[in-house]
């Protein structure tokens, strides 16, 4: 590991090496994918998505196994079960909760209570200032270059805007970061750290299939889709026919509904709870539905590395992502492209004289 550390308010406020984190990607963001992150000197985040609150809490002991650094643990809050894993995270301690798609005042008050850090996810600034109302010591900004659900505007654009708009509080940027020109372009922005999914899920340490991520190796920044229609809310998927298929209309209100019932039952949701949901609060239900039907087509791509029957979420990053690594090595790598990329910004920067523009330029 090299000796540089790279100091930010967020450093400081989650007490790591550098300002790189790993976010909480479904059936990737594993015990040993996080533990190795943060390894590496950056904050690994846990995906609970997909957890029960007993396997949550297993995964979160099983991480102090492996690291004894500071972690995180990822709460989609609009989803089943979000609220016990989150519960399960505050019982067990956890320094960082990254919540989205929610209120998470309850969760503000109990996690400042032992001096954790409530990190929230968003995409604009109404969002931005619902969480900081909620209690959130930082925001993770996703761009619209992000995998999944990001926002409407490119991160060049949005992450200045958001660090002007709230300079109090430190600021994540997510969305087409995947190495150390990223990581200074973020922090040249006002960012005060990165995340980088995609980069990190094609790592030795990720669960992700073998093929999938030979497959990212080889696309390029313009081999994604972009839209609602797959899951419900705007998100980036690898490009493939099944993919752009997907993609292409919204379902029926009579197909979301039946997704709605069946995504009850695979989450044990019982149909009372349902129903009335499908009258009173339709566009949350709608995202629910559409994500519980996701869930097999995601996993067969996922772990399986099944393209034709399976998506997978991916950032436009994947065109700059060429190998596959260890996690300590991409870290490395990054810190070092960072340094290197300083320099050079730096050289064009001199003292000098002032010159007068031609008249063509002066008019």
């Amino acid at each position: 590991m090299t000796n540089t550390i790279i100091r930010t308010r967020l450093t400081e406020l989650l007490k790591c090496r550098y300002p790189v984190l790993l976010p909480g990607m479904s059936w990737i963001s594993t015990p040993k994918l996080v533990s190795a992150v943060c390894n590496a000197g950056g904050v690994g985040i846990l995906a609970t998505g997909p957890l029960t609150a007993d396997e949550t809490r297993r995964a979160i002991q099983e991480i102090r196994q492996l690291t004894d650094k500071p972690f995180g643990i990822g709460s989609t809050l609009l989803m089943p079960g979000a609220r016990e894993n989150a519960r399960v995270a505050l019982e067990e301690k956890v320094p960082l909760i990254n919540v989205s798609l929610g209120k998470a005042d309850w969760i503000a008050n109990e996690l400042h209570s032992y001096g954790g850090v409530l990190l929230a996810t968003v995409t604009s600034s109404y969002h931005a200032r619902a969480a900081i109302a909620s209690g959130a010591d930082s925001l993770m900004v996703t761009g619209y270059e992000a995998a999944a659900h990001g926002s409407d505007v490119g991160s060049m654009a949005l992450i200045p805007s958001m660090a002007n708009e709230f300079p109090d509080i430190p600021l994540v940027a997510a969305g087409g970061i995947a190495n150390g020109q990223g990581l200074v372009a973020a922090l040249a922005l006002g960012a005060d750290a990165v995340a980088m999914g995609s980069r990190f899920a094609v790592s030795n340490e990720s669960c992700l299939s073998q093929h999938v991520k030979e497959e990212i190796c080889k696309a390029k920044v313009f081999d994604t889709v972009y839209g609602s229609n797959f899951d419900g809310i705007p998100a980036r998927i690898l490009k493939t026919p099944l993919a752009e298929k997907l993609m292409a209309h919204p379902s029926s209100m009579p197909v979301v509904i039946w997704r709605a019932l069946r995504a009850a039952s695979r989450f044990n949701i019982p149909l009372w709870k349902v129903l009335p949901g499908l009258m009173t609060e339709w566009s949350k239900l709608y995202a629910v539905a559409q994500f519980g039907s996701a869930t097999h087509t995601l996993q067969a791509a996922t772990l399986e590395g099944d393209l034709k029957k399976g998506v997978q979420f991916v950032g436009q990053s994947q065109g700059v992502i060429e190998e596959i690594k260890s996690v300590e090595e991409i870290m490395l790598q990054v810190i070092q492209q960072a340094k290197l990329t300083s320099t050079i910004t730096a050289r064009h920067f001199s003292e000098g004289d002032d010159y007068q523009l031609d008249d063509e330029y002066t008019g």
